[in-house]
């Protein structure tokens, strides 16, 4: 066992480490911020610590606390930071979808027409949820069609329509993620077992498109969208 907890601290070291990387080239103050945050409540504390004559206590727990708050400030920053790049790639709606959390299954790339506009779905608790990127004008015709197809086998399930992007009535990619999470659960458990197991049976674009097996031929071109 402690052969096991040796061999995977180096692994979360290297991961923290690639993340302030990674967190530094787009947000260069993080280093400072997040220090200064530590030393700043460490420093609060431990003046209380000698105000009230137990300097020993609260600067153990000023240690802990300042350790906790610089955790937490550098987890939003690199999070603001790994959607700042993320934003405006192709499929960045999907990442965030595929790490929505629990209780929830998506499906990536539903649907897609010749510009790359593309649909993807998120089925739970709140029912179904399709999410475009790209052109809102064109996603919308997409989000239009693909509800319609669903409309033949998913009819008694709330279908919530979103598209990804900065303008009105468009949701910003960083609050996707607490968008779904915000919605009204209406679907027990098994419903929503039930509703994806009828989406896998109407299939999507990536398993209906006639890809052979092994790395793709030089040339071979995506098939027009619908």
């Amino acid at each position: 066992m402690a052969r096991k907890e040796t061999s995977e601290n180096p692994g979360r070291l290297k991961q923290i480490a690639l993340t302030y990387k990674m967190t530094k080239k787009v947000d260069s103050k993080v280093g400072l911020v997040v220090a200064a945050v530590g030393i700043v409540t460490f420093g609060v504390l431990l003046a209380i610590g000698f105000l009230i004559d137990h300097p020993f206590y609260l600067g153990i727990l000023g240690f802990l606390l300042a350790f906790l708050a610089m955790a937490i400030v550098f987890g939003r920053r690199a999070e603001r930071a790994a959607f700042g790049q993320m934003e405006g790639q192709p499929g960045a709606a999907a990442a965030v979808l595929e790490n929505i959390g629990r209780g929830w299954s998506t499906t990536p790339a539903v649907a897609m027409n010749r510009s790359q506009d593309v649909v993807h779905r998120a089925v739970g608790k709140a029912g179904i949820v399709l999410v475009g990127e790209g052109n809102p004008n064109r996603v919308k015709t997409l989000l239009a069609a693909e509800k319609k197809r669903m409309a033949r086998i998913v009819a008694d399930t709330p279908v919530h329509d979103v598209v990804v992007g900065d303008g009105e009535g468009q949701v910003p990619l960083k609050k996707l993620r607490t968008t779904l999470l915000k919605l009204p659960r209406v679907l027990p458990g098994a419903q929503v077992t039930v509703v994806n197991d009828r989406l896998r049976a109407l299939g999507d674009l990536m398993s209906n498109m006639p890809i052979p097996k092994g790395p793709m031929p030089k040339g071979m071109r995506m098939p027009k969208g619908r």
